[in-house]
């Protein structure tokens, strides 16, 4: 009699494993498919945006312009020296360029790029995953946007420089505005979404750190 009890706990036991047995495939059919790879994947940048690649193009000569105006005009300038009109007047077209190609380019709403959400290891806090994914976003526009601060820097240097006539500050400010220059397009051509160079023998453009 006392065999009873513990027939009927054992029958028991065995019909709860025969249920996980025959539930477990199924919850873990739904855990899997709840990890869809479509679903979870990162989502592929947009094609590059043609209209954007050419005013991008139109920002790099729009700064080129006047730069180089003001580098001719300085260097041909008696004494290096130029009127308080000449000075104004490359002061404002410099400016007015720098701060035209400091704009990102405008896009509609069909031409926005989707977010793409970059991979973390398991158990990478959400912040933490957010401010990276920030940098990394950011790294290319913040290279060009120093590269024009420091642009802008020199530039000033030397128009204070032809304004008060010190031919030896403009001999050495001028390499640092030619500096300035080629800064501001290699910022532009490594991260401004333009088409990679493709002429047989030039070597392989390196790629702004994210």
């Amino acid at each position: 009699m006392r065999a009873l009890p513990v027939r009927r706990l054992a029958t028991t036991t065995l019909c709860a494993a025969l249920l996980l047995g025959t539930a477990g495939p199924a919850l873990a059919s739904e855990g899997d498919a709840s990890r869809d790879p479509a679903s979870t994947a990162p989502r592929a940048p947009a094609a590059p945006d043609p209209m954007a690649q050419v005013q991008q193009l139109t920002n790099i000569a729009g700064v080129l312009t006047p730069v180089t105006a003001l580098l001719t005009a300085v260097l041909k300038a008696p004494g290096n020296k130029l009127s308080a009109e000449e000075v104004k007047k490359h002061t404002e077209a410099v400016k007015k360029a720098i701060e035209t190609a400091a704009k990102p380019p405008a896009k509609g709403a069909s031409e926005a790029v989707p977010e793409v959400v970059p991979e973390t290891a398991p158990g990478t806090p959400l912040g933490a995953a957010s401010k990276t994914a920030g940098r990394a976003a950011k790294a290319p526009l913040d290279a060009k946007a120093d590269a024009l601060a420091a642009l802008q820097k020199a530039v000033d240097g030397l128009l204070k420089a032809a304004a008060a006539g010190d031919a030896k500050a403009v001999v050495a400010q001028v390499p640092v505005v030619l500096t300035g220059v080629v800064n501001f397009l290699v910022a532009s051509v490594l991260g401004g979404g333009l088409p990679a160079p493709n002429l047989p023998g030039l070597p392989p453009l390196p790629k702004l750190p994210a």
